[in-house]
Parts: C-alpha cells; structure tokens; sequence
C-alpha cells in the first residue's frame, strides 16, 4: 500500500488559539473548544481572497501541472489531490474537523452512514477472521453483517456487550487470526447501552480491535477514541448535518495508518462510497451548530422522557437520563449529556403503537434521526423488519416499541401532540 498523499491526515487536528493578556494559564497556548473548532479549524479566509465560508470544490479530477507533479501524487510522495473518490478539498476539510471533535489521528468521508461501516470492516476483516458484534444493531448494519461479511468467509457471532462475562467467553473461543469487535451506544434502537472503556479494555488483552457508532451521541456527548476505541463510525444523515437535507457518512480512527487504509483500500477500492463536496458543506454548516442544537435536542428530550414515563399507556420507557434506565450511572460516566433519543413501548403492543404513530399530528412518522423536526418510527415494521420476529425478541425490540428523535420544536408541542396521541390508545 502506498504511502499517504493527504496532508490532512496528520495528527495535527488541534486547534490552539492564544490567551487573554489578563488570563489566568501560565502556558503560552491552549486547545480551542468545541465549537471553535467545528467553526475554525483548517481554514484561513484569507487564503481563499477573503471568502468566510470554505468553498465548494465541486470537482471529480484535478489537474497536473506537469507529468512529474501527477507521478508524485499517485505515488503518494506529494499532499495533492487528483481525483474525488480518494480526496478532494472539501472532504478533506471535513475531515480534519472530525477527527478533531473525536480527537483521533484520521478520519475519511463516506457517501452514507452504511459506507462508512462497510468499507470500515471490509478494510479491517479477511476471510476467516472474527466479528463479534453486539445483539442490537441498527437494521441495515445487521443485515450487512449476515448477508454480506458472512458470505465472504467472515465468522459473525452476536454477543451481549453490557455482560462482560459473555464477551470474555466469547474472545476466548473466537478462532479466527484477527478479532474486531463492533457495537452502538446507545444502541438503535431501544438505547441499550455498552460499556466502552470495559470492552476496549478487554479487546486489548485478546488483541482485538475496536469499532462503536456513534450517531447517537456525536462527539459532543461521547467520545468513544478517547475510551479506547480503535475507529468511530457516523451516519452523517443525522445530528452532523442536522437538517434531513442529505445523506453521508463519516469515519474517525485513533491510527492514521488504519485511516488511510480504510481509505485506499474500503473507499477507493472496495465501496466507492463517496461523499460530494456539496455534502460536506452541508456538513461543516450543521458543525457549526451542534453543540447548540445538541442542547436543545438534550433538554426537550428530558422532559419528554419523563412525561412519557408518568404515562399510564407506556409500559416502559428507554432514556439514558431517566433513574429508572438500567443504565442510568454508565451514562452519566460515558456521556455529556443524555442525548435526544428516546424509545418507550406501548401496553397493547404492535396495534398499541400503529394507533399511537397514526395519531401524531406534528411529530413526523418517519425513520432517520437529529432532525429539525421530531420523528416517531416504529422498528418492528420500519428499521428493523429485516429482523425475524425471533431475531428482534432475542435483540430486545418489542412489537410495541416506539422510537422517538426529540426535535428542536417547542418542547410543549411536542408533548401536546403526544399527549392526544396516547389519549386515543384509552378508547
């Protein structure tokens, strides 16, 4: 594999900015913050004659000024770009901010949150090598796993990554010469939640590395890199952008190496999977308010949760912030805040949660997340009907469960038009 020729790629994803005259650090320099650095980092405006907003390389080849130049770029001894399935400026600016707000060493841009998985594990995995994955997985993950690594010889095996027992006992009788372990926290879609510094601990001692998705939380709640974890993967469709307008993915590795791998090998070679210069832009824009957006998302969807939890048609409700979460103390260790996701199950199962999801008035019965706008799905029949009903039983979701992306609305319209929902289930 030839070496890198993206710049970008190096470990040098802070961005330091110098203090006050009057401030109290002593050192001559600090990390900016979070969102500075999503607003800042890798862009000069006045290398691009002045323009605020970083431009839209809206190319798919690039030109040489010489044969020499081209040669060197292929070769990977020039930080050029030549052609945007490998690179492009956009994505590479991208790119560099991601892999500082996940504080890893690379990341690389995906045209949808399943290319960044599959080209991900397809760089990471070879026949006969072991995937041990968690048993609740986002539907299109688990399906990928089962009809598309197992028919190449990879050796799948679903394993509940909260008991640290079984995971032990699954590493010890794995055979396969190279081990990855994959899982979501919380996990799609009922929020079960995985212990992440546990199971990197544990990954190590088997030499098994380490990949979590992280939609969910984004790296301003959780920061699974910082953890352990070997490689972080997104579905950029979601918080990133934050407004439902497109459709990518992103990849973030604590290795440079492994980045650039999965990037010459899973992006340009095996999936193809690439994100637009339009996209990124889209991207860098919901950046810019994450952090802002996450706080909203984090407040209305504690409210939400609890209303929902007083309710005499919910069986039980799923929201890392609640007391009542099983998990409730790993998620004030492993996350910033609780998120804006929720999943409740209905008494009266799947008629229970059709009449509930047929009766919202402004929330919108669509699947996706990190909207603008609240969004209600049902797994059983939407993301997860890849699943056999024995397959989401043993996986934890219900025929009743209800998941809920908490948008940025009025916090009581939102539990107004809930409200009049679950009223209806009492006739």
């Amino acid at each position: 594999m030839h070496q890198s020729h993206q710049s970008h790629q190096s470990n040098s994803v802070s961005c330091e900015v110098s203090p006050s005259t009057d401030a109290a650090p002593t050192s001559a320099q600090r990390e900016a913050g979070f969102s500075t650095r999503a607003i800042h980092l890798g862009y000069q405006p006045q290398d691009h004659h002045g323009a605020l907003v970083p431009p839209i390389y809206a190319t798919a080849t690039f030109a040489f000024p010489d044969v020499a130049y081209g040669g060197r770029c292929f070769a990977g001894e020039e930080p050029g770009h030549f052609y945007t399935r490998i690179s492009n400026p956009t994505l590479a600016l991208l790119e560099t901010r991601m892999a500082s707000l996940e504080q890893g060493a690379g990341a690389v841009a995906f045209g949808s949150g399943m290319g960044a998985v599959t080209a991900t594990l397809w760089s990471m995995l070879q026949p006969g090598d072991d995937l041990i994955a968690d048993i609740t997985l986002y539907g299109c993950t688990f399906s990928f796993f089962n009809h598309g690594l197992a028919r190449f010889g990879v050796n799948i095996r679903y394993v509940d990554m909260s008991d640290l027992n079984a995971l032990s006992a699954a590493l010890q009788q794995s055979t396969g010469a190279n081990r990855v372990l994959y899982f979501e926290t919380p996990a799609n879609p009922n929020m079960r939640m995985v212990d992440i510094a546990a199971v990197c601990a544990l990954a190590r001692q088997h030499t098994a590395k380490v990949v979590v998705d992280n939609t969910y939380c984004t790296p301003y709640l959780q920061l699974p890199l910082v953890l352990g974890a070997d490689a972080v993967v997104h579905s950029a469709t979601k918080y990133l952008g934050g407004h439902g307008d497109l459709t990518a993915g992103i990849a973030v590795f604590a290795d440079a190496e492994l980045a650039m791998h999965v990037r010459l090998y899973g992006l340009k070679d095996m999936t193809g999977a690439v994100m637009s210069a339009q996209d990124a832009h889209l991207i860098m824009r919901g950046l810019k308010t994450l952090a802002l957006r996450l706080e909203r998302h984090c407040d209305s969807a504690e409210i939400v949760a609890q209303a929902l939890e007083a309710h005499p048609q919910t069986e039980v409700v799923h929201f890392p912030g609640l007391a009542s979460f099983p998990q409730h103390e790993l998620a004030k260790r492993q996350m910033k805040r609780y998120g804006g996701m929720i999943a409740f199950e209905l008494k009266g199962g799947m008629q229970a949660a059709i009449r509930f999801m047929d009766a919202l008035k402004l929330i919108t019965r669509a699947v996706s997340l990190g909207d603008a706008e609240s969004l209600a799905q049902h797994p059983a029949s939407m993301t997860h009907s890849t699943y056999t009903p024995e397959e989401r039983a043993a996986h934890g979701i219900t025929d009743g469960l209800v998941r809920l992306s908490v948008g940025l609305e009025e916090v009581d319209d939102i539990l107004a038009d809930i409200h009049q929902a679950l009223d209806q289930l009492r006739n």
